[in-house]
């Protein structure tokens, strides 16, 4: 059996890592913990930016998340300058998610690394992973969700209820489930 240590860096590579060990159970309680602070703790106090530094230690001082928001550990997440997060958002951040700079996520955003074995037997037993990558100055609609292994290029907009299955790349509107580019922006 691995140590809580070696299932989290299977879990941050991208390997099968097992997340029922008790180990696991007991470090998400912790994050669970953090993450009843910030969703209970009014977000215009002093207070606040102690609670985001420590359930996001990897992200911007000025990141900001409107509660209620959820994810499964916090220090996968890589949100950069003038990041917005608005309230309803979900990230499971098993692998990094990276958030580019001046990034706005629309209200009931999924944001999903990971992803489970199409066997039975496996999935009993294991998942894995895949980091999600959102570049510069994009804009999430609300309630789009986007798949393990995605990366959207700089300056897109992904239109409300999407589903991004695969890349979009840099300068794109994408829309629908699964998500199509539907044309070029920034082309002046």
């Amino acid at each position: 059996m691995r140590t809580l240590q070696e299932e989290l860096k299977c879990m941050r590579e991208g390997l099968h890592y097992n997340a029922h060990t008790p180990e696991m159970y007991a470090y998400r309680a912790e994050v669970k913990k953090k993450l009843h602070q910030l969703n209970v703790t009014e977000y215009h106090t002093s207070k606040m930016p102690e609670v985001t530094r420590s359930l996001f230690p990897n992200s911007a001082p000025d990141f900001f998340v409107e509660p209620p928001f959820y994810c499964d550990y916090g220090d996968g997440i890589y949100a950069a300058e003038g990041v917005f997060i608005n309230f309803g958002a979900v990230i499971l951040d098993g692998a990094k998610v990276t958030i580019g700079r001046k990034t706005l996520i629309a209200p009931g955003v999924h944001i999903y690394t990971a992803q489970h074995p199409l066997d039975a037997d496996e999935r009993d037993a294991y998942e894995n992973c895949l980091p999600v990558t959102i570049g510069e100055r994009c804009w999430i609609g609300g309630h789009a969700t986007i798949c393990p292994g995605v990366t959207i290029g700089d300056r897109c907009v992904i239109g409300a209820g999407s589903v991004v299955t695969h890349d979009i790349p840099a300068d794109s509107l994408a829309v629908g489930n699964p998500a199509k580019v539907i044309r070029k922006l920034n082309q002046k």
